[in-house]
């Protein structure tokens, strides 16, 4: 078994899950797509990659050749997004996504301090510009507001 079988079977059985869990949104049509639509385009187009990617899985390095020094790194990223997730909707857009991106960049990746904050402070603002002023996105407020 190679890497790429791994990553792409992984992408499938993912994206098989996606799409069963999309088929409760309404599709809509071009003209008037509906809320399923976008996650439905999306994932089938993840599992044609993954497809593309498993016939030519040959030409990757088998799975015991794999180096794990860097799963700690890993699950340390993973463990932070996961909490900001966790925590999005209570603690709101601005506050969350701060406080993900001042972890990762100071805790995990040790980046000075000044640095991580004017970092997570500016892209949240940007982001925040993007999201909720230009597109109108309803983003959360948190429980404060």
């Amino acid at each position: 078994m190679r890497r790429d079988h791994v990553a792409g079977l992984a992408l499938l059985v993912v994206g098989a899950g996606v799409l069963a869990a999309s088929t409760d949104l309404p599709f809509g049509t071009l003209a008037s797509p509906g809320a399923g639509m976008m996650p439905i385009i999306v994932v089938v187009l993840m599992m044609s990659l993954a497809a593309v990617l498993l016939l030519s899985a040959g030409a990757s390095p088998p799975m015991r050749d794999i180096d794990w020094g860097d799963a700690g790194h890993a699950a340390r990223v993973l463990v932070v997004t996961a909490a900001a997730v966790a925590a999005y909707t209570w603690l709101g857009f601005i506050a969350s996504i701060i406080a993900m991106l001042f972890v990762l960049t100071f805790l995990v990746e040790r980046k000075p301090l000044l640095t991580a904050a004017a970092f997570s402070i500016g892209t949240t603002a940007l982001a925040y510009l993007l999201f909720g002023t230009l597109l109108n996105a309803p983003l959360p407020r948190g429980f404060w507001q």
